[in-house]
């Protein structure tokens, strides 16, 4: 599958791209993107949360009625989560939300969200190119040529390029990435998919 190379201009450089058909060109598997989703937001929580129970409660443990002849329930000490004041029955516990998945689903789940990005023709190739100085007016310069200001995008670039990644950072919607790093939640996340150039070939090689 062929696609045309764009200047940073937004202008047509009269090249096309070779995209490999069994990385941009599958069916995509709407189950392996969910799971892969899922897995990417509930490594996200920060799992803190903790509340404490009755034995963690400072108080006193005598007990605050007699167990018998009253004609309700018996009631052990003012820790019971009955109370106000009591400490909480199983409340929640610092734990990491975080799960496995195989290779493979990963692997398929990116392959998937790039055949989309193809199919609803959200994927832009531009050659590579580099920024004298890390200026977000220059960053914006590029989207507005590609007209893409309004738009939530993700910029992928082969090797890292720290004017770049600076001149991105400040924008809201718009996002910069290494080809090694991209993930299936960011090309989903995002609007219009930028491709340098030489990052299909590394993102290729990866999903191969």
């Amino acid at each position: 599958m062929n696609i045309a190379i764009l200047n940073i201009k937004g202008e047509d450089t009269g090249r096309k791209a070779k995209l490999n058909d069994k990385v941009f060109k599958i069916e995509p598997n709407d189950h392996a993107i969910y799971l892969v989703v899922k897995q990417y937001l509930a490594k996200q929580r920060q799992g803190t949360h903790k509340s404490k129970e009755r034995a963690e409660i400072i108080g006193s443990t005598k007990k605050i009625k007699r167990q018998k002849g009253t004609g309700t329930a018996r009631m052990g000490s003012v820790k019971s989560p009955l109370l106000r004041g009591g400490g909480r029955a199983f409340g929640p516990r610092p734990r990491d939300y975080g799960f496995k998945l195989n290779k493979k689903v990963k692997s398929i789940a990116r392959k998937s969200v790039l055949s989309y990005k193809i199919q609803e023709k959200d994927l832009t190739v531009v050659e590579n190119f580099s920024l004298d100085n890390p200026k977000t007016k220059s960053y914006l310069e590029i989207l507005n040529s590609l007209s893409l200001t309004d738009k939530k995008t993700l910029m992928v670039i082969p090797e890292s390029d720290k004017n770049i990644v600076l001149s991105g950072r400040n924008i809201p919607k718009a996002k910069v990435a290494l080809a090694s790093d991209i993930n299936t939640y960011d090309v989903l996340n995002a609007d219009k998919l930028i491709l340098c150039e030489g990052s299909i070939e590394k993102i290729e090689s990866i999903l191969n």
